[in-house]
């Protein structure tokens, strides 16, 4: 594997973390964010929401940022957090934080996106109560999948929005450069807003960019990636750095 030379683009400290993983693999990255992460600031809706928390029997956090920041709100309201609500995660990262903190939670092993969560039996069963309530955990603006698939049964669902992701501000021609400069063969991304920011950084040279090998965490971000041109998709089924791992063992790397 010590061919692969990839490119990370999750945010800084994620970056950090897969790039000492990948390292001790002999795997060589570099790291360029193409996402930043801006906590917002606790609003009187929020608090709210949190106050009320006991009254949902589901709590859905969808990313590490949402845990983390959520995490926090729960010290701050919550010394002893309710205990008759299931937590659920949208990857085993993001729950492993909820799991650290003390709470039981529950994710799924087939898949780090919101389909697989709809499929966990243990998630169907928090659901099967009269009046069930949901509340999810998430990013400004986030993906609705999840939201409208639980309302199309029934299920009143709220949002605790806690932070913004923005593209950090890098010069033209940064991207390519760097493609260049350290010989990178693979791109990974964890999220369709992450692809999407690639594109936008690659600018007029996404033609040359989208030949390169691609990683991406889920069917959904595969296909979005295969429909703005990229010709080399790899799915890892997983946002988490073993699935990347797995996926690069099976994928051979091209030449430089």
């Amino acid at each position: 594997m010590t061919e692969w030379r990839l490119l990370l683009t999750r945010p800084v400290e994620e970056c950090e973390v897969l790039s000492a993983t990948l390292a001790e693999q002999g795997i060589f990255s570099s790291s360029l964010p193409l996402l930043a992460i801006e906590p917002l600031v606790e609003s009187p809706g929020q608090r709210a929401i949190i106050l009320e928390l006991d009254r949902y029997c589901a709590v859905i956090v969808v990313s590490k940022p949402a845990a983390r920041l959520g995490l926090d709100l729960l010290d701050r309201y919550w010394p002893q957090p309710p205990t008759q609500q299931a937590w659920f995660s949208v990857g085993a990262a993001t729950g492993k934080l909820l799991a650290d903190y003390g709470l039981t939670v529950h994710w799924p092993d087939t898949g780090d996106d919101s389909e697989a969560l709809l499929t966990l039996p243990k998630f169907t069963e928090a659901l099967a109560e009269p009046g069930a309530r949901v509340l999810i955990m998430r990013g400004e603006g986030g993906r609705e999948f999840l939201a409208e698939r639980l309302r199309g049964q029934g299920i009143a669902v709220d949002y605790l929005e806690l932070y913004r992701r923005q593209m950090p501000d890098y010069p033209p021609g940064a991207l390519v450069q760097r493609i260049e400069a350290e010989h990178l063969n693979g791109l990974v991304v964890s999220s369709g807003q992450g692809l999407e920011n690639l594109q936008r950084l690659a600018a007029e040279a996404w033609p040359e960019v989208s030949r390169l090998v691609l990683f991406v965490p889920s069917p959904r971000v595969a296909e979005q990636a295969r429909a703005a041109g990229a010709t080399n998709v790899v799915d890892c089924r997983g946002a988490n750095a073993s699935a990347l791992l797995a996926a690069l063992m099976q994928q051979p790397a091209p030449a430089l």
